[in-house]
């Protein structure tokens, strides 16, 4: 049993950008396992299905990236996962377009939506599936870079580590986040 959760900003405005890509991991696994998210419930929307005989969610939270936490929360208490369960998917400025990177735990890493998790989990221990958008801007100019959509050339790469991604969360479905992280990082 997983809840596998994508972090990103809801609405159109923000469909595309780098900060989404949480998002798009999470579609693209829907796509294999031919899953369909139901309407909003207020907090996220959420898709059931099974793989490998096991029950499996996903969760797009439509709160604001800041936010993700309170959704994460409702979503663990809804559905009876435990922390352990839910990896969380989310971009990540410290890596290159096109990486990916599987982890246990840990900080934040200055990403203000996986502070928030941490803070309303009140733990450092949940899995996450990092996904390189680079940082290509300028000094003070953060906020703008994530929210910007990829150029054409980073689309490529990030097309490509959004399927490898997909494939690492399937690994972690068949065999836990150690095989996972042996055979993606």
């Amino acid at each position: 049993m997983a809840l596998i959760v994508g972090l990103g900003n809801p609405g159109s405005d923000y469909k595309s950008t780098r900060h989404n890509v949480g998002f798009e991991v999470i579609d693209n696994l829907a796509e294999k396992l031919s899953i369909s998210f139901d309407p909003d419930n207020g907090l996220y929307q959420k898709g059931e299905g099974r793989f490998k005989g096991q029950s499996v969610v996903l969760i797009k939270p439509t709160t604001f990236m800041n936010r993700s936490g309170k959704a994460i929360t409702k979503a663990l208490a809804e559905t009876g996962f435990d922390k352990s369960e839910c990896l969380v998917c989310y971009d990540d400025i410290n890596l290159e377009p096109g990486q990916i990177r599987l982890r246990p735990g840990g900080s934040a890493g200055g990403h203000n939506g996986i502070s928030d998790i941490i803070e309303k989990l009140q733990t450092k221990s949940f899995p996450r599936l990092r996904v390189g958008i680079g940082k290509e801007f300028s000094r003070g100019k953060q906020a703008e870079y994530v929210l910007d959509p990829f150029t054409a050339e980073q689309r490529e790469e990030i097309d490509k580590s959004i399927d490898l991604a997909s494939d690492a969360i399937l690994t972690f479905l068949r065999g836990g986040i150690d095989i996972a992280m042996n055979e993606f990082n």
